[in-house]
């Protein structure tokens, strides 16, 4: 089990935050929190809710992450296939995939227009 080095943190949640800066700006921020080998991500609303959405799992390689999604009904995450059809993928691809499910916005999945 490879925990990513402070480098590859850094970066993972560079990444994140522009992405979803700009494909997201429904969204206040989004944070990365880190524990071992995983990443988890979570939306901030502008309502001051704090809903979490994912969970990445590094497996050696900062451009490729394994994804597992949150699930409200089990208060846990649940190791999921991203839209490509693989279950590792690019952050961006999990943000996407998560705020689609959440924010209600399949286009996550087909396209790359911003959010309304």
């Amino acid at each position: 089990m490879p925990t990513p080095p402070a480098s590859t943190r850094s970066s993972l949640a560079q990444r994140v935050r522009g992405h979803a800066r700009s494909r997201w700006p429904v969204l206040e921020e989004v944070t990365v929190r880190f524990r071992g080998q995983f990443a988890y991500l979570d939306a901030h609303l502008p309502d001051g809710e704090i809903m979490p959405l994912c969970r990445l799992r590094y497996g050696g390689s900062a451009s490729s992450w394994g994804f597992a999604i949150y699930l409200a009904s089990r208060d846990g995450y649940q190791d999921s296939t991203l839209p490509t059809g693989h279950t590792a993928g690019s952050p961006e691809d999990a943000l996407d995939c998560a705020c689609g499910l959440y924010l209600n916005d399949p286009t996550a999945w087909t396209d790359q227009a911003p959010a309304k």
